[in-house]
């Protein structure tokens, strides 16, 4: 397994959208964290191998939406109704398991490789 390469990422208004993607290599559960300025890192989503089981933290829930493309191996972070508190760096985190518990999706040590991160920014 490689370190995971983020895309995406940027500006945008507060209600409006953007796209997150990460490529890696495996057969790996993948996910999002986000740490903002002066918090902590904190869970985002996750999916596993096969694209059949997700896992969402309650803030994001009904807003976000994560997918993968299996053949490419990149998963994807639908991003919809930004708030200005989605203001964070955003990594990927790629597992060596193929599947992770919903009990063990929020905790960083389910995830042996972490991206470089990139950065969104929502303006009120």
């Amino acid at each position: 397994q490689e370190q995971p390469v983020e895309s995406g990422g940027g500006l945008a208004q507060a209600g409006g959208s953007l796209i997150l993607s990460c490529a890696a290599s495996g057969l790996s559960a993948m996910g999002w964290f986000r740490q903002g300025t002066g918090k902590e890192r904190e869970f985002v989503a996750a999916i596993s191998w096969s694209g059949g089981t997700t896992h969402y933290a309650e803030s994001v829930t009904g807003r976000f939406a994560i997918s993968r493309e299996k053949a490419e191996n990149t998963v994807y972070l639908q991003m919809n109704n930004l708030k200005p508190e989605d203001t964070a760096i955003y990594y990927c985190v790629v597992s060596r398991l193929g599947y992770i518990a919903d009990s063990d999706a929020p905790d960083v040590t389910s995830y042996d490789w972490w991206g470089q991160g990139t950065q969104v920014t929502v303006s009120s």
